[in-house]
């Protein structure tokens, strides 16, 4: 098989999985990659050598596209704070919040406070599947 249409068919192939797979330009990068060695190829007949430039090309511009990959936030919650509480929130332990449209499990920040049923309440942090809530009462005086 000539190895240049080996590494453009591989380039090809790799950059296409990027489209419907995907893996933050990784195998873009491969694709490109196989693309400069189908070059390469051209004058590199030996491809072992091929496949070892391929492999450095690739580690290069791994980390060249790197910095095109958005950061990833850690969850943070959005604009919408307030929920209400579905249940009583006894002092250290858990009840239920209703919070944009869902119920979830709260805790009251303040451990030494109760939280009545059906009183607003301020989502002030998540930590797994538990808000922590605090009245919004407490934030008015």
């Amino acid at each position: 098989m000539n190895y240049v249409l080996f590494w453009v068919i591989l380039g090809v192939v790799l950059c296409l999985m990027e489209l419907f797979l995907p893996t933050a330009f990784v195998e873009f990068a491969l694709g490109l990659s196989a693309f400069v060695v189908a070059l390469v190829a051209l004058v590199l007949p030996w491809f072992n050598l091929q496949i070892a430039l391929w492999a450095v090309l690739s580690l290069m511009f791994i980390f060249l596209l790197k910095r095109f990959v958005p950061k990833s936030t850690p969850y943070t919650l959005r604009d919408s704070t307030e929920g209400r509480t579905l249940t009583a929130i006894p002092p250290g332990q858990t009840g239920r919040v209703l919070y944009e449209g869902n119920s979830w499990q709260a805790r009251c920040d303040d451990e030494t406070m109760t939280i009545p049923a059906d009183h607003p309440v301020v989502v002030v942090s998540r930590k797994g599947n538990t808000l922590f809530v605090i009245p919004e009462s407490a934030l008015k005086g």
